[in-house]
């Protein structure tokens, strides 16, 4: 999750921004961060820009590899977020973090600024995302690479004691995006907006006990705070959903893909 918002969508304050933080030092989303970085590719003085940088931890890894001769920019809408990404802008060994606040619609740098832009988990959260592809490609260099993760939502498999009642939460959460189904597109759109995508893969998080300290055992409470009032679920129905979770104990099981895509801009 980034910090571009949905027009129902999930808002990106101090209070989900820091379960956010919480969720992205799990090691399902480290993890996750190691198969972006992967992606990248990055070698020493690249410059990239991370759309929707979040807490900011993939931009400080980032800032790692490319070294001192390397730039590593910034931009998302949230005031919050930028707050707690600040804390990782010192990187030994590597370029200051250079953020601000800024939308992917209007990308704040000149033409042809960067080697490559990363964004993860925010497309989705995006209402037009051939716009923001040409906005991508404006500031890409010729032959600049984007790294695009984003998540199928009805990829999610996660045991409950009440099926009905999942469906209903899950399709209340949805509300909290622009396109939920989003990479199942997102490879006609590169193509279709002047990009060659050269690589695809499935991103996968498997959580198969219940711990607080797993991608979704903080996803609940993200969740079970959005939903009520979404889809008929009440308040009630929210918290009945969350303490049925969390009881399931070793009985817990929760699967979700997360699809990651590279391309280049021609």
């Amino acid at each position: 999750m980034g910090g571009e918002v949905g027009a129902d969508g999930l808002q990106f304050d101090a209070e989900v921004s820091r379960q956010i933080e919480t969720v992205y030092t799990t090691t399902d989303v480290v993890e996750q961060r190691r198969a972006v970085r992967a992606a990248l590719a990055l070698r020493p003085g690249d410059r990239v820009l991370d759309v929707g940088f979040g807490p900011g931890l993939l931009a400080a890894e980032m800032a790692g590899e490319v070294g001192p001769n390397g730039r590593i920019c910034g931009i998302d809408v949230s005031e919050s977020m930028l707050a707690i990404a600040r804390t990782h802008a010192e990187v030994p060994g590597g370029p200051g973090l250079e953020l601000e606040l800024g939308s992917v619609a209007r990308i704040p740098h000149p033409a042809e600024s960067f080697d490559v832009v990363v964004s993860t988990q925010v497309f989705e959260y995006v209402d037009d995302i051939a716009a923001a592809l040409d906005e991508v490609r404006r500031v890409l260099r010729p032959a600049g690479r984007v790294v695009l993760l984003d998540t199928d939502w009805g990829s999610v498999v996660w045991r409950s004691s009440d099926d009905e009642r999942m469906a209903r939460v899950l399709t209340a959460f949805e509300d909290h995006l622009a396109d939920p189904h989003l990479p199942r597109t997102l490879a006609d759109v590169l193509a279709k907006t002047g990009f060659t995508p050269t690589h695809q893969q499935v991103v996968p998080i498997l959580n198969t006990a219940y711990d607080q300290h797993t991608y979704s055992g903080g996803l609940i409470d993200i969740v079970s705070d959005f939903v009520p009032g979404h889809a008929g679920v009440t308040q009630e129905e929210a918290r009945a959903w969350a303490d049925d979770l969390r009881g399931l104990g070793a009985s817990y099981f929760f699967s979700l893909n997360r699809y990651l895509f590279v391309a280049s801009a021609l």
